[in-house]
């Protein structure tokens, strides 16, 4: 995997395939609709959605009066689908071309949201340049919500693969920084009836870090 190139693998997925003919699509992403329910994210609160891709939950996001949206994605394509999807909407939304493994933020966010990046990141240092992002890109009162395959899911996705998470090693990963408020375990149907187990975790910033 040394010579694996990232970028090139999700441009040409997001090129290839329609929306509806990936695992991870979701009409409604109920479950990241939750939390943000849950942590009450004022309508002013910033917003990042970190490997968003084409995905709905921007849509849902604007559709429910968010002032302040970003969505990260590797695939300029992916972005690009969804912004075309959206339209005249799409300049009320902060689009930005990144790999979450190399990402470094320049604002504090107040919900930072990752369904299904964390888990391609399968290095050692990979996943703590990532964490130490998060940490300094979260607002001191801000929420972490990190959504990955369980160790009764998937072990590969799109061909890659992934790291699985409990809630243990997933707490463990994030305890320099972040303290657990709660893991939940989701199955997603895929859009091939598949089902793939997940496991979607808050946190919350340590107050000395």
């Amino acid at each position: 995997m040394e010579n694996f190139d990232r970028k090139k693998h999700w441009e040409n997925i997001y090129q290839t395939k329609q929306l509806s003919e990936v695992s991870w699509f979701q009409p409604t992403p109920e479950t990241s609709l939750s939390f943000l329910k849950q942590f009450n994210i004022p309508k002013s609160g910033k917003i990042i959605d970190v490997g968003g891709g084409d995905s709905y939950l921007v849509d849902n996001l604007l559709d429910l009066g968010y002032q302040d949206i970003t969505v990260l994605d590797i695939s300029e394509s992916a972005l690009n689908r969804a912004k075309q999807r959206l339209g005249e909407r799409a300049v009320k939304v902060k689009w930005i071309v990144a790999d979450a493994a190399t990402f470094k933020p320049t604002e504090k966010y107040d919900f930072w949201h990752d369904r299904a990046a964390f888990h391609f990141l399968t290095q050692d240092q990979e996943i703590e340049t990532y964490i130490d992002s998060v940490q300094k890109g979260i607002s001191p009162t801000g929420v972490l919500i990190i959504g990955t395959f369980s160790e009764q899911g998937p072990t590969k996705c799109s061909g890659i693969e992934i790291k699985q998470y409990s809630e243990k090693s997933m707490t463990e990963r994030l305890t320099k920084f972040f303290e657990k408020i709660k893991c939940i375990v989701v199955d997603h149907q895929t859009p091939f009836n598949t089902i793939q187990n997940f496991i979607f975790c808050s946190f919350k910033k340590l107050q000395n870090a």
